[in-house]
This record gives C-alpha cells, structure tokens and sequence, in this order.
C-alpha cells in the first residue's frame, strides 16, 4: 500500500510497568515504532507478548496496575502522556481510535447500538439531530450490517458476534481519526465478512489517509495488509522489518517457530508444536476403533418464534436451520463451516437442547440409541454425560468467582452424582496434568492463566464426565498461533486416545485444512456442500463453498 513520508505516530522508549508483590515487572520494554500516514503497521506475537498493552498504553487506557515508566507516545508531534486526562478525552475517537477484540464486552448491552454510535459522532463532529442519525445509518451501510435504518434502533443481544464487530467498527471509523488501533478487528468474523472488513478498512485508509496499527496472530492477514512488521516476545521487539521482507526471510528464529506453527492441509498428521511431541491420528492403526456413528442427525429443522404486538402474539417462525442430516463418528472430526448466520451455533446449541423453550424443533438427533430431542428430565442429564462443548470465549464461559478444581468438579457432581468427592478430586487432578496445567491450577481462578491455559481448562471441563461427542465452538479463534497449535495438537491425542467424535465449529480454514475429516458448508439454514475435507476443499462444487475459499487470506513463505 502506497504511503506518504508523514509520521503520524511515533513512539521512543515506551516501558511499562506492573506492581506485582513489591517487586516491579516489566510487561512491555522500550519499545520503539513510528508508522506513517496511510501506512499498515502490523504488531504481532504470542499471548503476553505486550502487543495489546501498547495499544492500550497508546490510548492512556491501561490498567490500575500498570503504568508507563518512561517513553514518549507523539501523535503528530504531540506527547500524549503530557496531556490532561480531559485533553485526552477529545484526542479519543476523533484523533486515534481503536477497535477492541471483544465486542460483546466492549458495546453497552442496556443502550441501542445507534445510541452508542451516535454519541462518538455528537462528541467528535458537528452533525446533530437527522444529520448525525443519516451519518451512523451511512456507516452501518458500509461495514455491512443489512436493514440499517432499522437495525440502528436494536440492542446488542439482537446482533450476532460478527455483527457486533462491525458495529465496534463503525463507532471507531465515525469521527475519521488519523490513527486507526485494531487490536485483532477480524477475529470473530467469517472469512467473507473478514475479506469485507478488511477492504473496507483499506478503502477508508487510502480515503483519509489514515494510519494503521493492527494487532493479529492471524500471519495470513498480516501478509495480506501490512506494509510493516513488528514482532514482540516477552514485551520485546525482536524483528521489525518491510512486511515482504518478514515473510521471505525473517531473521529471528521466534519467527520461522510461528511459521512452523501454522496449521495447513500439507501438515496432516503431524505435530504442530515443538513444545507438544505428541502422536496424531495417522499414528492410530485402522483396527484401533470402529468407525461407527455415535451421533445420528436426520431432517433437523429448528426455527425461532416471531411475536408482534402488545400481548406478543406468536405470527411466524422464522426458520434458522432448515431440515439438516449428518452423523458423527468415532475418531473423525466434522467441521461446519458457513458465513455468520447461516445457522452453525444454532445446530451445536440445539445438539445440547440449550435452546429449550425459545425455539421450535422438529426432526430426530439420535445419540447412544435415544432421540435426544424428545428426552426428558433424568434421561436428558445422562444423554448429556455424552456430548459436551467447549466454547469460543473461556474467560466468559468460566465462573470468575470459582476455582478452577470447583469448575471441573462442579459438571461431575451434577452429571455424576454417584461419583464421591474424592474420585471427583483425583479426576480433576488427572485431567489438569492431561491437559497440560500445573499442578497447582485447581486452587488458582480463571483471571489468574493466559487465554490459552484458559482454553485448556474449558477442554478439561468439558472432558470430566468422559464424554462421546466434543463440540468445538470456534475453540481457536482468539489464541495466536503457538497456543493454537498446542490446543490442535491436545485435541488431535484427546481424539486418538478416546474415539471421540468431534463437531468442529470454525472460521479458519487453515484449522480445517489440518484438522478435518469430513466437511458440511451450510448456507441459509441447510447444507450446501458435504464430503471429505480433500474432496470440499480441493474440489469444491457449490459456489458459496468456492465463495468461502477466495475470501480465505492465503499465506506464503520465501
């Protein structure tokens, strides 16, 4: 991308500090960048690396207990740790803006999201009234999100996590900063939304000139947008260089280990992680199991129910999953793939009957010999002894207020009550050792790991009762690619050594090149396209199956 000489950001010596035990850490190291008007400045590395304590440092929005100890932060040649809090107020949103990684902890759940779209518009330009209202209308239009004279008046709850991630967008591009801070902007996005984002994102860069500092684990869409590369380890960093020059010949070796550490079709069957020597699938002789069906879908339709009126009279059902049929079998991974809304979690949510009473069913799920959609009560909890789930985010998904050995206990006591406390305990202390945490991690909480330990403890939960079918529910998709190939590399010796059957529920087709045996892309409710992962893949027949792949980032080397 073609960029001018002007500096925009410049950042000298920038280290930040956390108070930890009356001993003084360093979460980040005199780190120095400087990106220019219209330039993509790419800041990548692994969990705790500091990538997103720059960015919040850049915003003067870091935690109580961290702090900047030194460096300068110059914004058009303006030291923004010199200004007042009030001062800076002005400077967000109108002169740098970010775009946060969670957009459901980020957007105000009680307020209408044309409301919090409109404040950033009312506080940093002069539009009013109608005007202001047909400026967030215009931007809803542009980052994607359909009816937007109507949607701008709906909550939060009512948009998916795509969705929410386009509104995060347009509230960050409304008042057109100079500085753009995306701090992992695609992450909860399909790969067509995503290619979308990111054009849109360059069009609006090469409109205003504005410069980019984006923060990914994703290598593939660094090498498609950036023009540099930052690379930090340990609040580092340990490469910088033109992006072209990062991908054909990177000096430091942390850097060929990230690259080595990307899952692709060609690495089937093997290890991703050095770190995780551990036997894959093609280890597992052909006799080992019985490939038969442990879970049985026939004609599944699943709709939700339209209320209008006063009295909330129902007048329609608005059908979501449309008459779908798949099975799934011991030892072998099906991967569901589909653009956001195309009805994918609803499949996994109704497999779990955690949709009882808000939506309709009809059709047959057939797991261990018993219709799973007409059990009732007792036979209901022993069916769900079978089938478990392991959601994207693991830091919503665990209580904060428990430690981690009453989380793993907790599934267990309810599932299996027969089984006495001190099983319980020995269980939960053989599955942290099996999913690689330290010894002492039941005693700890949530808040105390790192996004991947985090995702490990929700693999360990889900796994306490011993089940035979695991649904993956985007399991990857916010950790960088080292901790995600650890969890790829768990998952694959999981599957191997117990026959699970896995529901793999994902964006990244990379994940899918590597990971799957069997493919279904779904589109408005039904399936499009089924088979082999070699067969969708590298012969695709239906054009949202060829859609998907053009939009996937491809990512070369040398």
């Amino acid at each position: 991308m073609a960029q001018s000489t002007q500096t925009v950001l410049q950042v000298e010596d920038l280290t930040i500090a956390i108070d930890h035990e009356e001993q003084l850490k360093f979460a980040v190291e005199q780190l120095a960048i400087t990106v220019h008007r219209g330039e993509t400045f790419a800041l990548v590395g692994e969990s705790g690396s500091g990538k997103s304590m720059t960015a919040l440092a850049l915003m003067r929005l870091l935690p109580e207990a961290l702090h900047v100890v030194s460096g300068e932060v110059l914004l058009d040649g303006q030291d923004l740790n010199a200004l007042s809090e009030m001062a800076m107020q002005h400077v967000r949103g109108s002169r740098i803006a970010m775009i946060f990684q969670e957009p459901g902890t980020s957007l105000n759940p009680i307020l209408r999201v044309g409301d919090q779209l409109l404040e950033t518009i009312c506080t940093h330009t002069d539009l009013r009234g109608q005007a202001a209202r047909d400026k967030a209308i215009g931007w809803l239009t542009r980052v994607g999100i359909d009816e937007p004279q109507v949607r701008i008046d709906h909550y939060p709850f009512q948009f998916s996590g795509g969705q929410k991630q386009r509104i995060m967008i347009a509230m960050a591009l409304a008042a057109e900063p100079d500085l753009l801070v995306a701090d992992e902007p695609t992450t909860a996005l399909d790969v067509t939304v995503q290619a979308q984002i990111l054009a849109l994102l360059a069009d609006i860069q090469k409109e205003f000139g504005m410069a980019v500092l984006m923060i990914t684990h994703d290598l593939a869409i660094v090498h498609q947008v950036a023009d540099t590369v930052a690379l930090m380890r340990h609040g580092k960093i340990v490469e910088l260089a033109p992006a072209k020059t990062f991908f054909q010949s990177p000096k430091h070796p942390y850097a060929r280990e990230l690259f080595d550490a990307i899952p692709t079709f060609e690495k089937r069957g093997r290890a991703l992680s050095a770190l995780t020597p551990v036997a894959t699938k093609e280890d597992q002789t052909p006799s080992s199991f019985d490939a038969q069906p442990i879970l049985t879908v026939k004609d599944l339709r699943v709709g939700y129910p339209i209320r209008r009126g006063w009295l909330r009279r129902l007048v329609g059902v608005a059908q979501v999953v449309d008459g779908v049929s798949f099975e799934l079998v011991g030892g072998r991974t099906t991967a569901l793939l589909g653009g956001s809304g195309c009805g994918k979690t609803t499949v996994a949510k109704t497999l779990l009957r955690l949709l009882d009473g808000t939506a309709f069913y009809e059709g047959q799920i057939e797991l261990g010999g018993q219709d799973l959609l007409s059990a009732k009560a007792a036979a209901l909890k022993q069916l769900r002894t079978q089938i478990q789930i392991v959601f994207q985010d693991p830091f919503a998904s665990l209580d904060p207020r428990m430690r981690v050995g009453e989380i793993l206990q907790e599934g267990v006591a309810a599932l299996l009550p027969h089984v006495s406390v001190q099983d319980r305990g020995q269980r939960v202390q053989a599955l942290l050792d099996r999913v690689g945490l330290p010894s002492d991690a039941a005693m700890r909480f949530p808040h105390e790991f790192s996004g991947g330990q985090r995702q490990r403890i929700a693999i360990a939960r889900a796994l306490a009762v011993q089940p035979k079918v695991l649904i993956l529910d985007e399991p990857t998709s916010a950790l960088d690619v080292s901790v995600q190939a650890q969890i790829l590399d768990l998952l694959n010796d999981l599957q191997r050594e117990s026959n699970m059957a896995y529901l793999f529920i994902t964006h990244n087709f990379g994940v899918v090149e590597y990971f799957a045996d069997e493919i279904a892309i779904m589109d408005g409710g039904k399936f499009v396209e089924v088979g082999t992962a070699q067969e969708v893949l590298q012969a695709p027949q239906h054009a949202v199956t060829r859609r998907l792949l053009d939009a996937v980032p491809r990512l070369s080397f040398g």
